[in-house]
């Protein structure tokens, strides 16, 4: 039992306020709850600087959560375009935002953002600090550690709940990768940057050195750790490679580390993935970290669908939450091609939705279990005002029933409705 709460008072506070809200979102009680926080198999995501947050609650047996990444690029830096992507993501459902800007006052972007978003906001740092390189055109691994401690205290400060530090990309996971000749290399973001940071400096890690201090800025302000994939698979021949169990190991041991002074964690899952490997990945990935709760991105079980590929990543999200994933980062048609635009976040968001409530429904989750029953016995009785109700999404609904929507039947069976033949 790690006894967080114990170890961490103001947590303990934060939880009781919004207990009741909590207990009515999750149908779950107050022992569960509790019991899940306090043993960091569910994490909290609540930072009191930021105004009108709405917590949420992410681990077992919490319903599988959402996110949904936004951000500007050094190619589109529209912030109009990405507060519209909030709204949109928010509207259909999602649970967090994760502010992934790498061009323009990252800053004053995080701060509206943060204004502008009830949901839990979360950020990888290290762009932050990168970018001041990067737009110089010098070294991103020049930065010092204590400009990149620097930063995690002012995104804290600002209000973000949870943040993705690639503390496990080690000296030694970064020559695995190199002596097994990965097929894709190393596709993280902070994940590269850390490299080439170990690299050039002839050093490990400074996530890992300064661990320790990170956790004090942690416990400050309620942030939760995500703790970051650096070495991921980014392609399916590259799965399950030693420099990505190498990772997992030492994440495993932060974990504890961080729990023994009261901080929660998460932590990221790998990327592309078969099929036929999710399901023990997700396990063994679990074991290996204590039960935290685990933030999937994908799994994509298919490298071949650019375009679509957040429907291959809703088939390997569905497996990886019914397999013990918590958290699920959606993925949408623009991924590997070009930064969303709005119509991308509201496809990605849907198509994560169905994956994390079908596994929701296998698991038997009250709140779903009477959704999908509800719909159903609307069918039944061709009540479109009711499976407007429960459908995820209600306007494409009234848009394809437009030009039929006198009808009782749908205009695919019309006279032939098997529901109402039988009657």
């Amino acid at each position: 039992m790690a006894n967080i709460l114990s170890k961490n008072k103001e947590l303990s506070g934060y939880l009781n306020q919004y207990m009741d809200r909590l207990i009515d979102k999750e149908s779950l009680d107050k022992k569960d709850i509790t019991f899940g926080v306090d043993s960091g198999r569910m994490v909290f995501l609540y930072n009191k600087q930021h105004q009108n947050i709405d917590p949420v609650l992410i681990g077992q047996p919490a319903s599988i959560k959402v996110n949904a990444n936004i951000g500007t690029s050094p190619f589109i830096n529209d912030l109009d375009l990405e507060l519209q992507k909030i709204k949109v993501a928010s509207h259909y459902g999602v649970h967090t935002i994760m502010d992934l800007s790498t061009a323009g006052d990252l800053d004053e972007i995080r701060k509206i953002i943060l204004d502008r978003s009830s949901m839990p906001v979360g950020t990888v740092p290290i762009y932050s600090v990168a970018q001041k390189y990067i737009e110089r055109r010098e070294s991103p691994a020049k930065f010092s550690i204590n400009e990149l401690l620097e930063e995690i205290e002012k995104q804290a400060e600002q209000g973000v709940s949870f943040m993705t530090l690639h503390c496990g990309v080690t000296e030694r996971a970064v020559k695995l990768e190199e002596k097994q000749n990965r097929l894709l290399g190393i596709v993280s973001r902070g994940g590269s940057i850390l490299a080439k940071w170990i690299k050039e400096n002839n050093k490990e890690n400074p996530l890992l050195t300064e661990y320790d201090k990170i956790l004090k800025i942690a416990l400050k302000y309620n942030l939760t750790l995500s703790l970051g994939d650096g070495m991921r698979p980014g392609a399916g021949p590259d799965a399950g490679d030693a420099a990505q169990w190498e990772e997992v190991i030492v994440l495993s041991e932060l974990t504890l580390k961080a729990w023994d002074s009261g901080v929660q964690v998460m932590i990221e899952g790998p990327g592309h993935v078969p099929l036929n490997y999710i399901a023990d990945q997700i396990k063994i990935i679990k074991r290996l970290c204590h039960y935290a709760p685990l933030y999937v991105l994908g799994p994509l079980p298919i490298d071949i669908a650019p375009g679509y590929d957040h429907i291959a990543g809703a088939i390997g999200g569905a497996i990886a939450a019914f397999n013990g994933a918590d958290f699920l980062c959606y993925l949408t048609p623009a991924e590997h091609l070009t930064l969303p635009d709005a119509k991308d976040v509201k496809v990605g968001v849907i198509a994560s939705l169905i994956a994390a409530q079908s596994a929701d429904l296998a698991l038997g989750r009250k709140q779903v279990l009477e959704r999908n029953k509800n719909i159903s016995l609307a069918r039944k009785e061709l009540n479109w005002d009711a499976i407007k109700k429960f459908a995820l999404d209600k306007e494409v609904l009234c848009l394809r029933r437009k030009d039929f929507e006198d009808k009782k039947e749908c205009a695919m069976c019309g006279e032939f409705c098997a529901v109402k033949m039988l009657r």
